[in-house]
């Protein structure tokens, strides 16, 4: 095991993250085996990806753009200066604290998270599906100072009550009349950039903090070795921003070298196709669930997305089917990948002629990953076992006693099974824990049976994944009703509305009169998967 790690003097003024960091000796072991993971002492991430951008390239390139508007990387850099001016002058904003953005793909919510991160704030981006219960738990866990909110979103998040609140337009308002330059903050490479939350399979989320040397090295990792993205690329992307998977393929890759990137304020596949083929996108990202969307959608419509060159799936396993389908319909190799909130981004990847279809791929360069038994130990090729990580990020949970489930031993476990096999490529088998993965999005069935048992009429539940195959995964409940009670599934679903987001709710209810059980009382939740 590696010496543990000692932290460099923090900016944080508010030092509530590095207070909450796990104690280093739980931590994974880090490894910054390439030369470009050895980064300064000083780094604001924020300042890297736009300030040292247009000082290599110039500021009137397109950087932003949406179907009504294109940004240059001078307006978003004059803009984020000017909101920072109202984080800190208006509202006493200091490095450290906690800002949550709450809002859609949208350039406003891309700026907003540039303030925050120049301020030397610490940035926690939510869904803006998150209902008001949801996000009183992010609230509880992260102690949010400030949150930034689309209009169109408010309501849950002031019913909430978690901070104060400051819309978008207000904030723009404000930002008006402020100066358009603002000194970044020269943050250390280890203070806490962000705060990305993750579901749980005990229900409760789980906060994971990314430094400001985390966010740079999944672009010099993934993005700079597999993805290989130039300046001239338009990247057009549908995983929301509050997803790791989304602000990399969305923010951090693209303005990395000075490409440009459409924002959707809804990706779904019906209007992700033809918004490729209008902005002529050449590099693109979305779960196999949508991927297998398109492909029906482009056997009714004819679209020229010759301009593709690079599409990047994740979020759920890649059936060797939809690879090959989407190559013959649109002549584009998908590079599959795995990637985790706790890792930030993809780990394990191919592309090109390294690409076996139905394997994830090999290691990424940077990381090192194995397959374990239950004991710790090193697996053959061939033999099913936990897939276990190392690299320049890793898990660090916010003041949670499972960092000693995830990290064990100095390595990341991430609760997959997987093969290798002789030539270092990785199979995908299954989730090793109660996660629901279904269009791309983790769902945790504890927290979908807590709102489901919050209704009067339901004595216990259960649920679980099934198979689906067009969201790989889908949300059933069993659902065990009080005596008397006079339930239905539409009933049962439509409970869960006002409490969970949407993507976790049971798309299908089946009502038993018990749940089976060992001796022991544990439900055994494989007899009804």
């Amino acid at each position: 095991m590696a010496t543990p790690p000692v932290l460099s003097p923090s900016s944080h003024v508010d030092t509530f993250t590095r207070d909450n960091l796990p104690p280093t000796e739980l931590w994974p072991e880090f490894r910054f085996d390439l030369p470009e993971l050895r980064y300064p002492e000083r780094l604001n991430c924020a300042r890297a990806l736009l300030d040292d951008t247009i000082a290599r390239m110039g500021a009137d390139r397109p950087c932003l753009l949406t179907d009504s508007s294109q940004w240059t990387y001078g307006e978003l850099q004059s803009l984020v200066a000017r909101l920072s001016h109202v984080l800190v002058d208006d509202y006493g904003i200091v490095p450290g604290n906690r800002v949550l953005l709450r809002g859609p793909n949208n350039p406003m919510t891309v700026a907003c998270w540039f303030a925050v991160l120049r301020v030397g704030g610490v940035v926690v981006t939510t869904m803006p599906l998150l209902k008001e219960s949801e996000l009183r738990v992010v609230g509880d866990i992260a102690s949010i100072d400030l949150s930034l909110c689309d209009e169109r979103f408010v309501d849950d998040l002031r019913a909430s009550d978690i901070s104060r609140v400051l819309t978008f337009a207000d904030f723009a308002d404000r930002a008006n009349t402020k100066p358009d330059s603002f000194a970044c903050v020269d943050t250390a490479a280890d203070d806490v950039a962000l705060l990305a939350f993750t579901s749980g399979t005990t229900g409760r989320p789980k906060a994971t903090m990314h430094f400001h040397r985390d966010v740079m090295a999944n672009a010099d990792t993934f993005s700079r070795h597999v993805l290989k993205p130039t300046a001239d690329d338009v990247f057009a992307c549908s995983p929301p921003l509050g997803f790791t998977f989304g602000l990399g393929m969305e923010v951090v890759f693209p303005l990395q070298v000075g490409a440009s990137s459409l924002l959707l304020e809804k990706g779904t596949p019906d209007l992700l196709l033809p918004a490729l083929e209008r902005h002529k996108a050449t590099v693109m990202a979305t779960a196999p669930t949508a991927y297998r969307a398109m492909l029906n959608e482009l056997s009714n419509n004819k679209l020229d997305l010759s301009s593709l060159r690079r599409c990047v799936s994740a979020g759920e396993p890649l059936p060797k089917p939809t690879w090959e389908d989407w190559k013959d319909v649109t002549g584009c190799d998908l590079i599959d990948g795995i990637g985790a909130t706790e890792m930030l981004h993809i780990f394990i990847s191919a592309a090109d002629g390294d690409i076996r279809p139905g394997s994830t791929g090999r290691v990424v360069p940077g990381y090192q990953a194995t397959i374990m038994d239950d004991d710790g130990k090193e697996l053959p090729p061939g033999e099913l076992g936990r897939l276990a990580v190392k690299g320049p990020t890793g898990c660090r949970y916010l003041a949670d006693e499972r960092q000693q489930d995830y990290v064990q031993n100095g390595w990341n476990f991430t609760g997959d099974t997987y093969t290798r096999d002789e030539d270092g490529y990785f199979w995908y088998h299954s989730r090793s824990d109660d996660m629901i993965i279904s269009a791309g999005f983790n769902i945790s069935g504890t927290e979908v049976e807590w709102a489901l048992l919050s209704h009067n009429d339901i004595a216990e539940c259960v649920v679980v994944g099934v198979p689906d195959p067009d969201r790989t995964m889908t949300v059933k409940a069993y659902v065990v009703p009080r005596p008397g009670a006079d339930l239905d599934a539409d009933a049962v679903i439509a409970h869960c509305r006002d409490r969970i987001a949407s993507y976790k709710r049971p798309r299908t209810v089946e009502f038993v009169t018990a749940l089976p059980r060992t001796s022991t009382g544990k439900v055994q939740r494989y007899l009804l998967r």
